[in-house]
């Protein structure tokens, strides 16, 4: 009791710590992370199921009486390969689930890790990008679940007349999974831009600048990351291109306030800001007059301080 009282008090209050008690504060709160993800995972595991009914639902499945006919790419057949594959599918979608609800927890042992390091601003800078960017994340992956069932049928459009489709919940699984994740972090692209305008890194004029730019790789990447559909390709680039005008019209708001606040804020540390050189007259200056008893500064042997 006594040595845990006397260990919180002798705390450094700047967060600087032995190398040592870096390394033991990491383990603990790695262990904590990964209990939490086991522990959801174990229970996660109850609803695998009805999980894995949700994530492949977006794939039209084919009726009992077009199974025995080539389906001309208008429906799939789920399957599952081997006798191992569903069971490691369960532990894969139970481990999926215990990830994404388990968020808040390893979230919040990374930032107590890194925060004791980071200035006040940047802390509170921090907190911010945690409150927004969870869920503009999770808006971006709901997102990509509402595409599938509109991006699915148009693939299976391609298959041959004669053929019949067999889809596996691996792929499925894999196919949303890559999307959700793909569509979540480009959603964090407004964040960043802000926070590095916020950092001073990067102005709004700039990012401004930037907007032909950023509305090509924006389309570049939303067809690398959606599949050969132009709707979903379209769907992706039109909401991502509006948050980064978001971003860059949060930024200008943001110069501008650091501007009426601190005129010199726009200046970088080696620029000088400008003076005003303009002469102005000087009013006349009240000398110092002695005292008739003041014989000056005292001497010693016969010299004073000036000689």
């Amino acid at each position: 009791m006594l040595k845990s009282a006397r260990t919180k008090k002798d705390k450094d209050p700047e967060g600087r710590m032995p190398l040592a008690e870096h390394l033991r504060e990491l383990r603990n709160r790695l262990a904590v992370a990964v209990l939490a993800i086991v522990v959801v995972t174990v229970v996660a595991l109850f609803f695998a199921k009805s999980i894995m009914n949700f994530l492949t639902e977006p794939l039209p499945k084919c009726l009992q009486h077009e199974d025995v006919s080539p389906t001309g790419g208008s429906c799939a057949r789920l399957t599952m390969d081997g006798l191992t594959s569903p069971f490691t599918t369960y532990i894969k979608v139970s481990l999926l689930a215990g990830l994404v609800i388990a968020s808040p927890v390893w979230l919040h042992q990374a930032w107590a890790f890194m925060a004791p390091g980071l200035h006040r601003n940047e802390k509170k800078y921090t907190r911010a990008v945690v409150a927004v960017g969870a869920p503009l994340f999770l808006t971006g992956a709901y997102f990509a679940y509402w595409l599938l069932p509109r991006a699915i049928p148009v693939l299976l459009s391609f298959t041959a007349d004669d053929a019949e489709n067999l889809v596996s919940v691996d792929n499925i699984l894999d196919i949303t999974v890559r999307m959700a994740i793909a569509f979540g972090f480009a959603f964090e692209l407004p964040l960043i831009l802000v926070l590095l305008n916020f950092g001073g890194v990067v102005s709004g004029k700039r990012m401004l600048g930037w907007w032909r730019g950023m509305v090509v790789g924006i389309a570049v990447f939303s067809a690398m990351v959606t599949p050969t559909d132009p709707m979903s390709m379209v769907a992706l680039a039109v909401p991502i291109t509006a948050l980064y005008f978001v971003a860059t019209g949060i930024s200008l708001v943001n110069d501008f306030r650091r501007r009426r606040n601190d005129p010199d804020a726009s200046l970088s540390d080696d620029e000088a800001s400008d003076l005003d050189l303009t002469p102005s007259a000087i009013g006349p200056t009240g000398g110092v007059t002695p005292s008739a008893d003041d014989d000056g500064p005292p001497r010693r042997n016969g010299y004073d301080d000036a000689t």
